[in-house]
């Protein structure tokens, strides 16, 4: 496992991206750096492992054995209280320093991530909008209709998880496979533009428009 998600240079990114995004980047950079870019491309195998896991872990409990979600964090909010209560009254015993607080609580560039992730993908919707560029445009509705259609077949819970799975092993493939990755884009993008120019030229150039003083 952790010889697929590895790269030739796990210390310095080395992959740029050209097709999928418009400025040449390190795919590290463009996930924000820190360890959320560790944990996404597999840089700390451990903590990434950890964390699939656990969320795979959260899925089986309400999808398969059908918990509560109050019940499941309630029964995990008390085993934190008393992990954290036997480690702070017997560390007198044993010789030890009590737990440290930063231990448990979430580093602020985790919601940074997130915030610029969420605006970023607002702008690139209402980009996509403008109309300046049919060809994304007609993909997008394409994609979100398709992605509406799979959500009656699969509950929210299921499509958060598979969301998460992509999540946190795409970015790692395509680092990997980067070039190869990009040539199938690049081969789609021309495809779609073929297929846009067909419809253009034998339906939409058709349609009547009014005055454009």
């Amino acid at each position: 496992m952790s010889s697929f998600y590895s790269s030739d240079s796990d210390n310095e990114p080395s992959y740029y991206h050209q097709s999928l995004y418009s400025r040449q980047r390190p795919l590290y950079d463009i996930f924000g750096g820190g360890k959320v870019a560790d944990v996404l491309l597999w840089r700390n195998k451990n903590l990434s492992a950890s964390i699939l896991i656990g969320f795979t872990t959260i899925w089986f409990l309400f999808e398969v054995l059908g918990y509560n979600f109050i019940t499941l964090l309630s029964q995990i909010t008390i085993l934190m209280m008393l992990f954290v209560f036997i480690w702070s009254y017997g560390a007198g015993f044993v010789d030890r320093s009590p737990p440290d607080f930063h231990i448990v609580t979430i580093p602020e560039s985790t919601f940074k991530w997130l915030l610029d992730k969420t605006n970023w993908l607002l702008q690139k919707l209402y980009k996509i909008s403008s109309g300046k560029d049919l060809t994304t445009f007609f993909l997008a509705i394409t994609s979100l209709w398709v992605l509406s259609t799979i959500g009656n077949y699969f509950s929210s819970l299921n499509l958060l998880y598979i969301g998460f799975v992509c999540l946190a092993t795409l970015p790692a493939m395509y680092q990997r496979y980067q070039y190869e990755v990009d040539r199938l884009v690049k081969q789609g993008k021309t495809d779609m533009k073929k297929l846009y120019m067909k419809l253009d030229s034998k339906f939409l150039n058709k349609i009547p428009r009014g005055p454009t003083s």
